[in-house]
């Protein structure tokens, strides 16, 4: 149907109608045009009139015909703001008469426990429902069953939902979704069909997924998931390729549920085939590095069992080699000839090094208060210099260990134009490195632990660090300032600067009874000597005046006797050497620290003595989340010339630090105090520690950042002047241990359990630090 002006005054158009005159044309009479001399809006309550003006496809005192007022119609019920929309003519005035959708004046809902109500309308509103919104039905029916997917993801195969639309006035509608989650579908059993030469317990082993254990109310193990078993099926691909089997291949995978959908069981067939051994290992291609070096990182070898994963880690150990020489896109592609009959398989790893490539330019984004040179100084790739993998990931490595930001990201882009060359980015995210802490700490041996301490890791962005800490306790009070400049010179040489007032009353120890006031100050300086390696040198003068009571052992009087007093003045010349490998300093998995060092006195003033110490700490990832470290203390100090070693700079060992288990400062020699009879600890001037421990992740937290759990073992004890390292006085202890970053300071929890204390020996089973201690 079409409009005619003069023979019809008043003639209405719907889409369907404007559809069947589009169909059926040619029995439709033509429109005789007309000029618009008025545009009408009729029906709107909440758009505005100048939406619909603008989507009409003619204005006023244009020709109106059939296909502007099919384009009309099209165009109004495109915005979606429409259900209804007609268009009349009459006397030359053009009426658009519309009928809006209905506005969703609020959505709730009823029944929903495992999603909060806010993270609901929060993902609602990403597929257009919301609040205000144009109400829309096959919207409405998209979030039904997105939500139901969610409870799916959970596990709740049961849960049900139903959406209820109540209209109310003025257009508009509620929209209620009322939900049935239902119990969570457990996994049953996990059925493996086709194994022979590993138990459905070992493939099992490999799984995410398990069937309900006494952790699974914390893990959620058992309960079911499409990705977590694809993941586990990869798993199982892997675990049976990496023991060679190379024609290993998983058949089918059933999953069933039960009618009331709260058992789930799964069903597995696999054909494992022969297991494969490595027949002979070649290279080909174009190695440019010497074949010699590259053979080094083969982790195959002819005789061996098929793995996956070490024919894997040789290519990409192969190609990290030549990205250190600039060969950014290298590949090496291992080809394999397989011998079916002998179940023999020889590889050929295939190198094509590519072009060589160099940096055109460094460039560091995100620093709003840092200066770029700050993050420059710690980048070890050159501008225009070869590509070197190996330099570009200890540059972010660098970068992450100043702990002026949160998050580090390095790209190579490669240059519009070119084949070889790429840009270095270095994307960062500040975080704050200025704190004002007010707080307390807890030890088992200080008790309360009162402190403020201001500090600044980023100085006016300058990358130096200013530092100044009150802190109190019963055992130690300590005022210090202090100043780092990790670049006082350009090749890294830092300089640190240093006063304190530290007082020490040992009254609540059990150990002999004195009380110190010291008060000095120092500089220092660091010199790397590569990437790893690091000596230090200092020089400080120290002003200390001790405090004795008729309660202190007769050795600290001897002292103070001969010293004709117990102001014990010294000048103290400092040095070390570093050596740090450590891919991390809260968390370590992998790495070597070894610390030497050392300190003496110079002869000019009260005191005359030495003391060096000596650690190496081992660690080494085992399987994910579980590292070992070894570690190992030796200590040595002495008196030179004619005056006695002062006792306060004796050795002390015992607690959470050292050899847990026993109290803090505890082994070691022992004096009797004369007038009550009770025994305390020395110290000494010789020390020896040893510490084995397995670091494991707390079931449930395995990717936690904030929580480790360790089995170890302790050995060690501290010796007297007149004796020797003894082996057979060590004391031994093994026990568990807790870690926690927590939002008050670093916590260490740890049970303990003394092998052979000896009598007059003060044990603790349960020992713990919570607070940062300074």
């Amino acid at each position: 149907m079409a409009i005619q002006n003069l023979k019809y005054p008043k003639l209405k158009l719907k889409s369907m109608l404007l559809l069947v005159s589009s169909l059926y044309a040619g029995s439709v009479m033509a429109l005789e045009p007309f000029q618009v001399k008025d545009i009408r809006v009729e029906g709107i309550q909440r758009t505005e009139a100048g939406t619909v003006f603008s989507h009409l496809p003619v204005k006023v005192g244009e020709i109106m015909d059939d296909d502007l007022a099919s384009q009309a119609i099209k165009s109004l019920y495109s915005t979606g703001f429409f259900k209804d929309v007609r268009i009349e003519a009459e006397n030359n005035v053009l009426i658009v008469t519309v009928q809006e959708r209905a506005a969703i004046a609020q959505i709730e809902f009823s029944g929903n426990k495992s999603f909060p109500t806010d993270k609901m309308k929060e993902g609602l509103k990403q597929i257009g429902i919301a609040e205000s919104q144009i109400f829309d039905k096959s919207q409405l029916d998209r979030a039904e069953q997105e939500i139901k997917r969610q409870y799916l993801s959970q596990g709740k195969y049961g849960a049900t939902v139903k959406t209820v639309v109540t209209p109310l006035e003025r257009n508009r509608v509620a929209v209620r979704f009322d939900i049935e989650e239902g119990a969570v579908s457990k996994i049953r059993d996990i059925n493996i069909v086709g194994n022979k030469a590993y138990t459905i317990e070992d493939l099992r082993a490999q799984f995410l997924l398990t069937t309900p254990n006494w952790m699974s109310w914390w893990n959620k193990d058992d309960q079911y998931s499409k990705q977590k078993l694809n993941a586990d099926l990869e798993a199982l691909r892997s675990f049976y390729m990496n023991q060679g089997y190379l024609e290993f291949n998983i058949d089918s995978t059933q999953v069933s549920i039960t009618p009331d959908k709260k058992d789930i069981y799964i069903t597995i067939n696999i054909t494992e085939g022969e297991k494969y051994t490595i027949s002979e290992v070649k290279l080909a291609g174009e190695t440019l590095v010497p074949e010699d070096e590259l053979r080094q990182l083969i982790q195959v070898q002819a005789g061996d069992t098929f793995s996956r994963e070490k024919v894997t880690q040789t290519s990409k150990a192969i190609s990290d080699r030549l990205s250190n020489d600039g060969y950014a896109f290298s590949n090496v592609n291992p080809v394999p000839d397989i011998n079916k009959e002998q179940h023999t398989a020889a590889f050929t790893f295939f190198v094509d090094p590519g072009k060589r490539v160099y940096v055109r330019r460094i460039n560091v984004v995100g620093n709003t208060r840092t200066r770029d040179e700050v993050i420059r100084r710690e980048v070890r790739q050159l501008e225009s210099a070869w590509y070197a993998s190996n330099k570009i990931n200890r540059s972010k490595e660098r970068i992450t260990r100043t702990d002026f930001f949160s998050d580090v990201n390095v790209e190579t882009p490669a240059v519009a134009g070119t084949a070889d060359q790429v840009d270095l980015n270095i994307s960062v995210t500040e975080k704050s490195t200025g704190s004002v802490q007010f707080g307390a700490g807890l030890s088992s041996n200080e008790g309360v632990v009162f402190g403020i301490t201001v500090n600044q890791n980023n100085f006016l962005g300058t990358g130096n660090r200013v530092s100044a800490q009150v802190n109190t306790g019963k055992v130690n009070t300590t005022y210090s300032l202090s100043y780092t400049d990790p670049y006082f010179t350009p090749d890294g040489v830092s300089r640190g600067i240093d006063l304190y007032r530290r007082d020490v009353n040992t009254s609540s120890l059990n150990i002999g009874t004195y009380s110190t006031s010291s008060y000095g100050g120092g500089v220092r300086f660091g010199i790397p000597l590569n990437e790893r390696d690091g000596v230090n040198f200092g020089l400080a003068a120290d002003f200390t005046s001790v405090d004795l009571t008729s309660q202190s052992p007769q050795q600290y009087k001897d002292f103070c006797d001969k010293a004709s007093g117990c102001s014990s003045n010294s000048i103290v010349a400092s040095a070390g050497w570093t050596h740090d490998s450590r891919d991390s300093i809260m968390f370590t998995t992998k790495g070597v620290l070894q610390r030497l060092s050392g300190e003496v006195t110079i002869p000019v003033l009260d005191l005359e003595y030495y003391k060096i110490d000596y650690k190496h700490a081992w660690f080494k990832e085992l399987l994910t989340g579980y590292t070992l470290m070894l570690n190992g203390e030796i200590g040595y100090a002495d008196s030179y010339g004619n005056k006695n070693y002062p006792f306060f700079k004796n050795f002390y060992m015992g607690g959470v630090n050292s050899v847990r288990g026993y109290t803090n400062g505890s082994l070691g020699p022992r004096g009797i105090d004369s007038t009550t009879g009770n025994d305390f600890a020395l110290g000494g001037t010789k020390r020896m520690l040893g510490n084995a421990e397995l670091y494991v992740p707390i079931p449930g937290l395995k990717d936690s950042k904030q929580f480790r759990m360790s089995v170890f073992a302790d050995a060690g004890n501290v010796f007297g002047a007149n004796d020797s390292y003894d082996f057979g006085e060590l004391r031994y202890s093994t026990g568990l241990g807790l870690s926690w970053v927590s939002p008050f300071g670093p916590l260490k929890l740890v049970f303990a359990k003394p092998l052979n204390s000896k009598p007059g020996d003060n044990t603790q089973t349960i020992q713990f630090q919570l607070g940062q201690q300074f």
